[in-house]
């Protein structure tokens, strides 16, 4: 079985500023990241040892442990790729979904900064797949591992923890969003949407 690592990521910490200063991304990734790596790792190794004991008096507090921090892991890896110094603007099959869902690509942006600014304390705004509709949707994630309906695939994740903007933005959060959309990869996004549509056809059904 493949084991959790911390991904390396496609660019250099200082590449994303002045929208993302360095100190933030080495402590993003070196730091928080790599603790949900940790933290996953540790309580696969814990639900281990607990059915090789017998004694799972734990097992519903180690399985919160692993989806939070199993969470955390799988989000921030989506969250670097999804991000570049070389943005630009959506294209092709992706802007036509865009357009299709919610308009055009500025009321898709107002709906997502919405979101991203609604989100109470710690979480995520999110732009997923919907399997079952076949249509992109917007929601928002908790802390890490919340209020994740079944079939939907993320394509484009934007961290709105404190830590992610803090020392850059103050708590002026709506600042940090709008700073966003000037380093998203839209190649990134356009290919997790391709794939998503591809890979879970038929996946599920009613």
């Amino acid at each position: 079985m493949a084991d959790y690592t911390l991904p390396d990521l496609p660019y250099d910490y200082s590449a994303l500023a002045p929208h993302i200063s360095a100190r933030i991304m080495e402590l993003h990734h070196s730091k928080h990241h790599n603790a949900y790596v940790t933290g996953a790792k540790t309580a696969l190794e814990q639900l281990h040892e607990a059915r090789e004991s017998g004694n799972l008096a734990n097992v519903n507090k180690l399985e919160k442990d692993l989806a939070f921090n199993l969470g955390g892991h799988v989000n921030h890896s989506i969250f670097w790729t999804n991000l570049s110094p070389e943005s630009g603007e959506p294209t092709g099959d992706l802007l036509e979904a865009i357009g299709a869902q919610f308009g055009s690509l500025e009321q898709f942006q107002a709906h997502f900064n919405a979101v991203a600014l609604g989100v109470q304390g710690s979480g995520w705004a999110v732009l997923a797949y919907d399997v079952l509709g076949e249509r992109l949707s917007i929601f928002q994630l908790f802390d890490q591992q919340g209020n994740v309906p079944f079939g939907l695939v993320p394509v484009l994740m934007l961290d709105v923890w404190e830590h992610a903007y803090y020392l850059d933005y103050a708590n002026v959060r709506a600042d940090y969003v709008k700073a966003f959309w000037n380093i998203v990869n839209w190649d990134n996004v356009a290919a997790r949407y391709a794939a998503a549509k591809e890979k879970t056809q038929g996946l599920i059904t009613l």
